[in-house]
């Protein structure tokens, strides 16, 4: 519920508010006056993140048969530390690892998170349970809406712009769109407004409803966990297309830098390319 209030400001103040309207995700300054006021009170975002780092890294073989793909390079830090800087630019500081493969290497390196400035718990996987079985694992830690992601990609997400999105839509879970010049080989997103309809997968080029392929980001709550079923199973199969079917799956196109290391080449691509994640100036 909310309530129509009459504020008086400076017009300087207004001048740099009316800057942050952008048409899409700012429309009016009621809607950046209310987004400043929960930037400020701690509440437009979630509170806790889990990043799935437990996979073999078949694709990156033989590397990633002594080092866990989560322990992987990119301007000389590995590539969870990249995910962490993100949470934490804003204010991100409890987080989930879901390990599996050479799990007591990054244990190791990351211990409880305080070396990293942040609050480290871990699920473990005896076995391989995909993008949706650890957060069964992890349902005790996940009360409240969190962000889930995928540890093999860099990413630069404006989370308090997505967070809003997905309270606005009453969304179960929202997933970060990024834009790709060929997308046939990812899953694509067909969407009305910011509703996504259904992912396409592997579209040949010309066939693709358009250029926005899953991120591996999402905001859930934690209903979307009870949708699970125990053992391997596939947030992208088993859990979004049930969601998309009840109108409760949200897309959240971003302009951000996005890097998949999913292999050699595109982690060589990121080696080159990725610039770090950006300040908070610098998207205003």
């Amino acid at each position: 519920m909310k309530e129509r209030i009459t504020i008086t400001l400076d017009d300087k103040l207004l001048e740099q508010i009316d800057k942050r309207i952008d048409g899409t995700h700012i429309k009016n300054r009621s809607q950046e006056i209310e987004f400043l006021l929960a930037e400020a009170l701690g509440s437009n975002i979630p509170s806790k993140a889990i990043l799935l780092v437990g996979g073999k890294g078949t694709r990156l073989q033989p590397i990633t048969n002594t080092i866990p793909k989560a322990l992987l390079e990119v301007c000389e830090r590995t590539v969870t530390e990249h995910l962490l800087d993100l949470l934490k630019k804003y204010g991100i500081r409890d987080v989930v690892l879901s390990v599996g493969h050479l799990k007591e290497k990054i244990k190791s390196h990351f211990g409880d998170g305080s070396s990293h400035g942040m609050s480290i718990e871990y699920v473990e996987e005896n076995e391989p349970l995909g993008t949706a079985g650890p957060l069964l694992l992890a349902k005790p830690h996940l009360k409240e809406s969190f962000i889930c992601s995928n540890g093999d990609e860099l990413k630069d997400i404006n989370i308090p712009r997505m967070f809003r999105l997905h309270r606005r839509k009453g969304a179960l879970a929202t997933i970060a769109l990024t834009t790709v010049e060929d997308p046939s080989h990812y899953g694509v997103a067909k969407l009305e407004g910011s509703r996504i309809v259904e992912f396409i997968e592997k579209p040949k080029k010309e066939n693709a409803p358009s250029n926005l392929i899953n991120a591996g980001f999402y905001i859930l709550e934690p209903e979307v966990i009870d949708m699970i079923k125990p053992g391997f199973s596939m947030l992208e199969k088993d859990v979004f297309p049930k969601l998309a079917e009840m109108g409760r799956l949200r897309g959240f196109p971003f302009s951000g830098q996005w890097f998949d290391i999913g292999n050699i080449e595109r982690w060589e691509l990121a080696k080159k390319k990725w610039k770090g994640i950006s300040a908070v100036e610098e998207e205003l």
